[in-house]
């Protein structure tokens, strides 16, 4: 039997973890670790009132914005620690469709892999309903890193599993990075040190409530990041 849990890092999605609960918690009965970055909108509340309902509901809550890849690190390092052997990670703002859970578990065991990613590439029709300057971005951002990193993977998106039975702590902290950066650092290194990737089909929905987090800061030091990580990475 394989052991689930699910990392959804939180800032301000108070009108999304009913959302969450209902599909994950209820439908696939899959624990849920919410890492949440010192919301101000009720969502901190919304997750506590949750979790004394249902013991699948675990957080932890931090005192200020330390970035989506630390949160995305310190829900790992948790689920190492509790000896999970599957560890999915997946945004709050439902983009990710919870449905494509157990795809991608199936997929995971019939190839023996290590890493499950949801592409945005696969297909034309991924991105149907992002509007045209978002598209954009996206768009270059995912050439930049096929060019810069020599990758064929969709490595900035979020909606992942990782079978941490087979994958060595040490390897998947190789990324240092804590901000958005950390989802296209870690696949790097895991590829290069011959970790089984495999990419799969996703649609990806465009955010239907609250704000985007990203920050053209966050855009600009991705780009920075990227000809380090290419020149000066650790392998």
């Amino acid at each position: 039997m394989l052991f689930r849990s699910i990392i959804i890092p939180t800032l301000n999605e108070n009108d999304n973890i009913n959302y969450l609960f209902k599909l994950i918690v209820k439908k696939f009965k899959i624990p849920i670790l919410f890492i949440d970055d010192n919301s101000k909108d009720g969502t901190q509340e919304k997750i506590l009132r949750l979790s004394k309902k249902s013991n699948l509901i675990k957080y932890i809550f931090r005192k200020r914005r330390y970035g989506i890849g630390s949160a995305h690190k310190e829900g790992i390092r948790w689920a190492y620690k509790n000896k999970f052997n599957v560890c999915f990670t997946m945004d709050a703002d439902r983009t990710h469709n919870p449905f494509e859970i157990n795809k991608m578990l199936k997929i995971l065991k019939k190839n023996n892999a290590h890493v499950i990613i949801t592409s945005r590439f696969i297909k034309k029709s991924s991105l149907k309903d992002w509007p045209i300057f978002r598209k954009i971005i996206t768009k270059i951002r995912y050439h930049l890193v096929k060019i810069i990193l020599n990758t064929h993977l969709d490595s900035s998106g979020g909606f992942r599993c990782y079978n941490i039975s087979k994958i060595k702590k040490k390897d998947l902290f190789l990324a240092g990075n804590n901000g958005y950066f950390f989802l296209i650092e870690s696949l790097f290194y895991l590829e290069k040190l011959n970790y089984k990737i495999i990419e799969i089909h996703s649609n990806l929905k465009y955010r239907s409530s609250g704000q985007s987090k990203m920050r053209l800061v966050d855009i600009l030091s991705a780009l920075v990041n990227l000809f380090k990580l290419s020149f000066f990475n650790k392998i």
